[in-house]
């Protein structure tokens, strides 16, 4: 059990972080639609009517789409696209695919794929939770599930998540080049120098 825990340790201390946001944010989120459904006049939810309503299911799946979708570009950009000095990319003469003797395309791309599919499910439960959410405002306009796609309410919780993603990604690639975290596999070691002989 100890060698388990010490060899999957990084996936188990995030998985618990997770869990405990997790929990913050529904007894957070449980109080604020509460306050606000109080200052409408309008019927607040119980613990467990809120651990499944529209408003729980669209806010957790508003974060998660976008960091999926970010995870699933960063693995996929980086294929091809590259950051001379960053050790979060490759040298600039291995961009791009190299050519192999056995071709198995659906294990070869598989953590794209997987990626990918966790953004597409969880922007489309963002999706019909926020249609929902909205059509369960007093004071929101109705709307088809169609017609919530195309809406500014939709967009702008996408939007605002994935314009932080795309921030992040971006410091993190240039901030690697000069800055260094001793021991961290993200980073170069710390006697590196920032851009060397130009293969990076």
């Amino acid at each position: 059990m100890r060698r388990f825990l010490r060899e999957h340790s990084l996936t188990l201390v995030f998985a618990g972080l997770f869990l405990a946001a997790l929990v913050g944010q529904f007894f957070a989120g449980h109080a604020d639609y509460n306050e606000r459904q109080a200052a409408l006049g309008q019927p607040v939810l119980s613990l467990g009517a809120y651990l499944t309503s529209a408003d729980f299911v669209v806010d957790v799946f508003e974060n998660w789409q976008s960091e999926y979708l970010q995870f699933f570009l960063y693995v996929t950009a980086t294929v091809w696209l590259v950051e001379r000095g960053s050790p979060e990319s490759k040298r600039v003469k291995d961009a791009g695919l190299k050519p192999e003797r056995r071709h198995r395309w659906l294990y070869e791309n598989s953590l794209g794929l997987a990626m990918l599919s966790l953004f597409l499910f969880s922007w489309t439960m963002q999706w019909i939770a926020g249609w929902y959410a909205n059509n369960s405002d007093p004071l929101a306009e109705k709307t088809s599930l169609v017609g919530y796609f195309f809406s500014a309410d939709f967009w702008n919780r996408s939007l605002q998540n994935w314009q932080s993603e795309f921030l992040a990604i971006a410091s993190m690639a240039i901030l690697s080049v000069y800055l260094r975290q001793r021991g961290s596999p993200e980073s170069k070691p710390v006697e590196a120098e920032p851009v060397s002989d130009g293969s990076k």
